[in-house]
Formats: C-alpha cells, sequence, structure tokens
C-alpha cells in the first residue's frame, strides 16, 4: 500500500471513528447536542466582539484625550459614542459569563448522560456475545479498553469537538481582522505553527499505540493491585506474608511500562519546546512592528490592542486546535477499541430452518453424538468423540478427576457453548433448532462458580426466574428444599436482609456453605425441567449433604437430572453413572455394574471409601 493510500485509509477510519463518537451522542440526547453546537458558535463569536468593542473604546478615548469636551459634564458625555460602545461591551461581557455558565451545565449533563448510555452498551454487550469470547485474552484486551475508556474518552471526544468548533470561528475571525492591516503577520502565525500541529498528531498515534501494544502491562498492574484489596484474599495474603511480593511485581511491571512512555513523552516535549522558542520569537517580532505603526501614526493605540490581540489569539487558537484535535485524534483511536468491542458478534445462532419452541413441564431427552470440542484458539480437545444419552427422568451422575471435562460437557449441554465436532440433540432434535432463550428456560443449574450477589435474600433466589410471577410460596419453597431457611430465619431482617456488605452497613455475610444453599434455591425456584447441579455440595457439611440428597428424590420425579460430583458416596443413589477422563467417557453404568466391573470408578469409589474409613 503506498503512502498516499494508507494517508487516506488513515483519515477515512479517523472519520469513521469521530462520527461513531457523534451517533453516540446524537442516540443518548439528540436536543443537548444541538444546544451545545449553538452555544459553541455563540461562544466563537463572542471573544473577537469584545476585541472589537475593545478597540472602539479605547479608539474613542484617544480620540477624547485628544479632543476634549468643551463641556465635561455628565450630560455631554453621555451622549458620546464611548457610552454607546460600554454598554455593548458590558453586555458582551455579561453575555460571555451566562453562556460559559450554561455551557459547562449543559456538557456536565451530556457528559453523565453519555457514560450512561455507553456504560448500557457494553452491559448488553457482555449479554449477547458468547461465553467461549471469555476464554479468550484478546476479548479481555478489548472489554478491558473499552470498559476503562467508556467514562471518559467520547465526554472528552464530545468537549474537545466543541471547542474545537468554537476556536475555528474565534480563529478565522481573527484572520481576518489581522489579514485586513497585516496579511502576512497573519500567515507567519499560522506557518510557524504546522509543526507543532505535526508533532503532536505524530505523538498521539505513537502514545496510542504504545498503550494498545503494552495492554498486557497494564492488566498486569491492575491485577497485582487489585490482590491486595480483595477481601476474599486478605486472610491468605497476610497469612502466606503475600503482600511484599504482589508489590514487587507490581513495582517490576511499572519500572517496564513507564519506561516506554517516558521516552515517549520526553522526545514529544523537547521537540514541542523548540517549536514554541521559535513561535514566540515570531510574535516579538511582530509585536515590535505593530507598535512601530502607531510610534509613527499609521494605526491608533485601539487598533494596537486589537491587532496584538490577534496576533496573540491567533497563537493561542492555533495551539488550542493542535491540541484539541490532538485530543480528538486521541480520543478516536481509543473508540476504536469501544467499537472493536461493540462489534464483536455471537458465534451461537440458530440454524436457517425453521425455529422450534421447546414445551415446558416435561421429561427430555438429551443425546451427544460424536462431540468434541476445543476452546477457541486452542490446539488440544477438552472432550473427545463423546457418545452419551441422558434419558428422560433419569438421575445420571457424572464423575472423574478434576481436568476430566464434566464441566464443559455441561457447558455444551446447556450450549454456552456449541460443539467444535459432532451434534447435541435435544428430544430428537439439534440444540440449534430451538430458541436459545427457549433453551437457558430449560436448565435450573448450579455451577461451580456460582453467584453472590449483593442483593437480598429473596432477590438472590428469584434471580433463578425473573419472568415467574411473583409468588411468596414458592420462594419458601424453595429455601425449604434447598436447606437455606433454617439460617436465613435467624438473619436480622429475614428474606430481606442485603447479604455482602458492598453497598449496606447492615449486610450479611454468608459462609460458602450458606451462599451454596442459596444457590441450590436459585435452582430449585426456577422451576425448570432439566436440573443440573455441578458439585452442588461441595461446601457443605456432610449432614448438610445428606439432606440435600435425601429431598432430591422427590424433587426430582418428572425432571430429566445431572449430578457432577467429586463425592462418590452420592453416586449410589444415580439411576446411570458416567465415568470421564482426559475428555472421554471411559465407562457407564449403575453404580453396582461399575463396581462389579473393577475399572476407573472401582478404584475411585474404593478409594474414597478407604479414605472416609481411616478417618473414622
Amino acid at each position: 500500500m503506498t503512502n498516499e493510500k494508507k494517508k487516506f485509509k488513515s483519515v477515512r477510519e479517523f472519520l469513521q471513528r469521530l462520527f461513531y463518537t457523534y451517533r453516540l451522542v446524537w442516540d443518548s440526547g439528540r436536543g443537548s447536542m444541538l444546544l451545545m453546537l449553538f452555544i459553541s458558535i455563540v461562544e466563537g463569536c463572542i471573544p473577537v466582539i469584545s476585541a472589537i468593542l475593545s478597540k472602539n473604546i479605547l479608539n474613542e478615548l484617544q480620540f477624547l484625550i485628544q479632543h476634549p469636551l468643551q463641556e465635561a459634564d455628565f450630560g455631554t458625555l453621555i451622549k458620546t459614542q464611548l457610552v454607546f460602545w460600554l454598554i455593548f461591551f458590558f453586555i458582551f461581557k455579561i453575555l460571555g459569563n451566562l453562556i460559559g455558565r450554561i455551557n459547562s451545565t449543559v456538557m456536565r449533563l451530556v457528559g453523565e448522560r453519555l457514560v450512561a448510555h455507553i456504560k448500557l452498551l457494553i452491559m448488553n454487550q457482555t449479554q449477547e456475545i458468547d461465553l467461549s469470547s471469555f476464554d479468550t485474552p484478546a476479548f479481555f484486551e478489548k472489554l478491558e479498553n473499552a470498559d476503562r475508556e467508556a467514562g471518559s474518552r467520547p465526554v472528552s471526544i464530545l468537549h474537545s469537538s466543541f471547542t474545537m468548533l468554537s476556536t475555528v470561528i474565534s480563529l478565522t475571525s481573527y484572520f481576518i481582522v489581522l489579514s485586513s492591516a497585516m496579511p502576512l503577520a497573519a500567515v507567519c502565525m499560522i506557518a510557524v505553527s504546522i509543526p507543532a500541529a505535526l508533532i503532536n498528531f505524530t505523538y498521539r498515534k505513537k502514545l496510542f499505540e504504545y498503550i494498545k501494544y503494552n495492554s498486557r502491562n497494564r492488566r498486569e498492574m491492575n491485577y497485582y493491585s487489585s490482590v491486595l484489596v480483595n477481601k476474599d484474599l486478605v486472610k491468605e495474603i497476610k497469612i502466606f506474608s503475600l503482600s511484599k511480593y504482589f508489590i514487587a511485581k507490581y513495582k517490576e511491571v511499572f519500572a517496564k511500562y513507564f519506561k516506554g512512555l517516558k521516552r515517549l513523552i520526553v522526545k514529544e516535549n523537547v521537540l514541542y519546546t523548540l517549536i514554541t522558542v521559535f513561535s514566540s520569537l515570531t510574535s516579538c517580532v511582530l509585536f515590535a512592528l505593530i507598535a512601530y505603526r502607531v510610534v509613527v501614526g499609521k494605526i491608533m493605540i485601539g487598533d494596537y490592542t486589537l491587532l496584538t490581540g490577534s496576533l496573540t489569539s491567533i497563537a493561542s487558537n492555533v495551539s488550542s486546535m493542535i491540541a484539541l484535535s490532538a485530543s480528538v485524534y486521541e480520543g478516536t483511536l481509543f473508540i476504536d477499541n469501544l467499537m472493536s468491542f461493540l462489534d464483536e458478534r455471537s458465534k451461537i445462532k440458530e440454524t436457517c430452518r425453521e425455529l422450534r419452541h421447546i414445551s415446558p413441564g416435561q421429561a427430555h431427552k438429551i443425546e451427544f453424538v460424536g462431540v468434541s470440542f476445543r476452546y477457541p484458539d486452542a490446539d488440544t480437545y477438552v472432550l473427545k468423540d463423546v457418545n452419551v444419552v441422558f434419558e428422560p427422568e433419569e438421575l445420571t451422575m457424572i464423575v472423574g478427576l478434576n481436568g476430566a471435562g464434566k464441566t464443559t460437557l455441561i457447558k455444551l449441554m446447556t450450549r454456552l457453548y456449541d460443539p467444535t465436532e459432532g451434534v447435541i440433540l435435544l428430544d430428537g432434535h439439534d440444540l440449534r433448532d430451538y430458541y436459545v432463550e427457549d433453551l437457558y428456560r430449560l436448565y435450573g443449574a448450579i455451577f461451580q462458580d456460582f453467584g453472590k450477589y449483593a442483593v437480598s435474600v429473596s432477590d438472590n433466589v428469584r434471580f433463578g426466574n425473573l419472568a415467574r410471577e411473583d409468588s411468596e410460596e414458592a420462594l419458601r419453597d424453595a429455601m425449604q428444599k434447598s436447606g437455606a431457611e433454617s439460617f436465613v430465619e435467624r438473619l436480622p431482617n429475614g428474606y430481606e436482609t442485603p447479604l455482602m456488605r458492598v453497598f449496606e452497613k447492615s449486610g450479611t455475610e454468608p459462609s460458602i456453605g450458606q451462599w451454596q444453599k442459596l444457590a441450590i434455591a436459585r435452582a430449585y425456584y426456577a422451576g425448570s425441567d432439566i436440573l443440573i447441579l455441578d458439585e452442588p455440595t461441595a461446601s457443605l457439611d456432610p449432614l448438610a449433604e445428606q439432606e440435600i440428597y435425601n429431598q432430591f428424590e422427590t424433587l426430582r420425579k418428572g425432571k430429566t437430572t445431572i449430578f457432577v460430583s467429586h463425592r462418590l458416596s452420592s453416586a449410589t443413589i444415580a439411576s446411570k453413572i458416567i465415568v470421564m477422563r482426559d475428555g472421554q467417557i471411559v465407562e457407564q453404568g449403575t453404580h453396582a455394574e461399575l463396581m462389579e466391573a473393577g475399572g476407573e470408578y472401582f478404584a475411585l469409589f474404593t478409594t474414597q471409601a478407604r479414605r472416609y474409613a481411616q478417618k473414622d
């Protein structure tokens, strides 16, 4: 690609990002944007008009000094043009102050609304994109950049853009005023500003590229600093004396990150200082020429203030234009992060055939046929050629060591991922033939990393099915079946007690076992046709675990149920046991069948039984 094509492409992309930002502002509030446009035009005109009024006032004063009034009383003075210009000058001063205050108010309100609008776009996007996106570092870079810049970059671009419009109007006006008396002076002031503009744009792009390509360093620094203020980790941090380690790691990464950043900033400012010195010398020469014209009587003192003020304003406005345009350009480069993130599309889509709805309130059959899966950008398979059937109303237990692929199997079943190879059938039809929303409502699931929400107890349970008609009876029933009711009744405000001390001082911090009971209650409250419990009792004591299992026989009637567990003592109640190792199903059958076979399940079960016996 030639340099000309590269430049054209760069300009085109800049304009695309800029208009994308304007569209965000327009979508968040059209009336406010039009008001800001009007204010910017007025603000651009006020300084020049004020300068012309000041010139007329000074020239009128000089004239009155040279031609004193014969009758220096108030009545005679008020009839002079001086009073006329003073009145207009004061009106414009007041108008300028009012416009400035209105602009500040509108900008703050628009900024708050714009930030909220973009945050909502990001939140909605995180719901739409696939779970697989969260497994790639590239996605986290997009997410981190988009979320970090959402609160500042669009507002900065908006403010800089409208300020630049005012600056362009002022600059053009001052250029016309100065050109009418000294055309070459106006051209000189513009010319000496061009190198500064080039330096600014060049280093804005270099800074953006440096920050972009060092995203990992920033994420590392954020991680190391967040570890030390994470309340869930503070106990281990103190006991194992890890503070010094993470502080040292932070310093190490910062030193590496800051070294390159410092080099860029110093180079830019050395060049910019040289340009500023040259520009200042040019201004001094032009000031002297204007003063000479006053001395020889070619212009009046008021004209001197207008012309020198125009010189100063052109220089400052050009500097402002450079800084503002560089800020807008840099901001649009960062907006590219937001655009890239919001352009991320879900790969989990329904097929092009006529989609099917799922009939609720009945048992379902799920079948894996030759299913293999590997994560995005990974070479190794997590699941390999899985063939298994989950029969209606059957309780299936999935067992195996950590990393066997049990949770991945569940994620494929719930269509959080699509298989890399093979097909998953629900009631004889490809999962992709169903509406995704129907599928998600089909499952009542508890994952290993279940959610802990900083809301009330009742809301934590109702999150299982927000579409369900609010029912106090159903809520209490779910709490009772999960075993959560016993500890909730002892809380200060019962079901309405806020959990976690994130927002409320009166918040309660449940134990991990209590949290797990609430997660189980949430799955029960969902009222789904398929129950999936991924290590549902891992944090419960043996008595609480047995209580859950005793209730479960009644709860699972009419439902297809899948258990994932490390504790094989619970496998004895299962209709079928699936044993996984290294992403494959190595055995399946009932407890009695697998024990008689003397294979992997037998080894796992007897090992755990022996360990429990030794403890006894």
